[in-house]
C-alpha cells in the first residue's frame, strides 16, 4: 500500500488477538454474550424510564443519556470485533476506522462530563431536597445534558481528523482491536511528540476537571449526611447516591488504569485485555448496578411485566 494512499483513504488491518486463533475463539462467544446483554440491559433503562411515569426525574433522564452512550459506544465498537474474531479478514475501512474513533473518543469524553452532571444532580437532591425540583427543571438537565454530548464531541471531532490524516508512511497493521488513538499514532512516521502533549492536556482536562466536580459533590454530600441523626435517614440518602458511586469508580477506574498506566510496563496482549474489559465492563454493569441498588426501577420492571402479562392472556 502506498504512502499516499495509506494517509488519506487506504484500509488498515486490526491486529487484536490474530496470532491466538484459539483465543479468538472464546473471546468471539464471551464478547457476543456481554455484548447482547449490554443492549438488553441498557434498553430495559431507556424503555422503564421513558414508559413509567414515576421516572421522569432528573436522575432517571441523566441515566438514560447514559445507557444511550453506553448502548451507542458497544454497537461502534462490538459488531467489528465480532467480525474480526469470526475469520481471517481482520480488515476496517478508512472511514469506518474515522467513524468508529470520532464516535468513541466523542461518546468517552461525553460520559465524563455527564457523570460530572450526575453527581450535581446528586448532591441538590440530597443537600436541598426541599427545592430539588426548582433547582433541577426540565430546561435545566436538558441544558446540562447537551453541554455533555457538545463538549465530548468537540474534542472529538478537533483530533479525529489530525490523527486519521498524519502520514503514515504505507504502515496500515493497527496493533489492536479497534481504531483507538494511541495505536493509530504509532502508525505516524513523522514526530507525534507535541500532538501527544497536547492530547494529553485536553484528556486530563476531561478526566480531571469532571472527576474534582464528582469529589466536591461528594464531599459536601458526605458532609451532610453525617449530619443526619438518624441510622434509617442516613441509609437513604447513602442509597440514592450509592449507585452513581459505583458506576462511576468503575468507569473511571477503568478509564485510568488504560490511559495513564505507563505502556512500557504492559505487553501489547495485556493492554488488549485491559482496554476490551474497559469497553465491556462499565456499559454492562451499570444497567444492572441501578437496576439491583435501585427500588424504583425494579418496580418500574415489574409493572411493565405485570401490564404485557395481562395484555397477552
Amino acid at each position: 500500500m502506498g504512502s499516499d494512499n495509506s494517509t488519506s483513504g487506504g484500509g488498515f488491518i486490526l491486529v487484536g488477538f490474530s496470532e491466538q486463533p484459539w483465543l479468538e475463539r472464546i473471546l468471539f462467544v464471551f464478547i457476543l454474550i456481554f455484548y447482547l446483554l449490554t443492549l438488553m440491559g441498557n434498553g430495559t433503562i431507556i424503555l422503564v424510564s421513558y414508559l413509567d411515569p414515576n421516572l421522569h426525574t432528573p436522575m432517571y433522564f441523566f441515566l438514560t443519556h447514559l445507557s444511550c452512550i453506553d448502548l451507542t459506544h458497544v454497537t461502534c465498537v462490538t459488531p467489528q470485533i465480532l467480525f474480526n474474531l469470526r475469520g481471517s479478514d481482520k480488515s476496517i475501512s478508512f472511514l469506518g476506522c474515522m467513524v468508529q474513533l470520532l464516535i468513541t473518543l466523542g461518546l468517552g469524553g461525553t460520559a465524563c462530563i455527564l457523570l460530572a452532571m450526575m453527581a450535581y444532580d446528586r448532591y441538590v437532591a440530597i443537600c436541598q431536597p426541599l427545592h430539588y425540583f426548582t433547582l433541577m427543571p426540565p430546561q435545566l438537565c436538558w441544558t446540562l445534558a447537551n453541554i455533555s454530548w457538545f463538549l465530548g464531541f468537540s474534542n472529538s471531532l478537533i483530533h479525529t481528523p489530525i490523527t486519521m490524516t498524519l502520514p503514515r508512511c504505507g504502515h496500515h497493521r493497527i496493533n489492536h482491536f479497534y481504531c483507538e488513538t494511541p495505536p493509530i499514532l504509532q502508525l505516524a512516521c513523522v514526530d507525534t511528540t507535541n500532538y501527544k502533549k497536547e492530547i494529553m492536556i485536553l484528556s486530563s482536562v476531561f478526566l480531571v476537571f469532571p472527576l474534582s466536580l464528582i469529589l466536591v459533590s461528594y464531599a459536601r454530600i458526605m458532609h451532610n449526611v453525617l449530619r443526619i441523626k438518624t441510622l434509617g435517614g442516613r441509609q437513604k440518602a447513602f442509597g440514592t447516591c450509592g449507585s452513581h458511586l459505583m458506576v462511576v469508580s468503575i468507569f473511571y477506574s477503568s478509564i485510568i488504569y488504560v490511559y495513564v498506566t505507563p505502556k512500557s510496563k504492559l505487553s501489547h496482549d495485556v493492554t488488549k485485555f485491559v482496554a476490551l474489559l474497559y469497553n465491556l465492563m462499565p456499559p454492562f454493569m451499570n444497567p444492572i448496578i441501578y437496576t439491583l441498588r435501585n427500588r424504583d426501577v425494579k418496580e418500574a420492571i415489574g409493572k411493565l411485566v405485570m401490564q404485557n402479562s395481562k395484555k397477552r392472556t
